[in-house]
């Protein structure tokens, strides 16, 4: 198996893992039925937690499908900015990135 190859399987495990708790995200948010004040109050304090979490994943899946877009395109490892091959450390850490270590910061 290729480094792209690996790295394509390794993506997609992500993006359905992701996609499965956004779902799950989604549904938590829409199954409340508290009557009480009180506990619309905390209800809506973890809804705001799985906001977050829910805005994080989607972000995350947005940077995953571009990451197999570039694979699909021959582009991957390179970096989008300069041009050069994005570490395979980096790529290791942060699979999705489309900067090298210096366009990065």
């Amino acid at each position: 198996m290729t480094a792209n190859a690996a790295m394509k399987s390794r993506l997609e495990a992500r993006k359905a893992e992701l996609t499965a708790r956004l779902a799950g995200i989604e549904a938590e948010l829409e199954s409340h039925e508290a009557k009480d004040w009180e506990e619309q109050a905390v209800e809506r304090e973890g809804d705001e937690v799985l906001e977050g979490m829910g805005i994080s994943g989607q972000q995350e899946l947005r940077m995953i499908e571009a990451a197999l877009g570039r694979i699909a395109a021959g582009d991957y490892g390179t970096c989008a900015r300069c041009g050069a091959e994005i570490a395979a450390e980096r790529l290791a850490a942060v699979p999705y990135t489309p900067f090298c270590r210096a366009c990065a910061q």
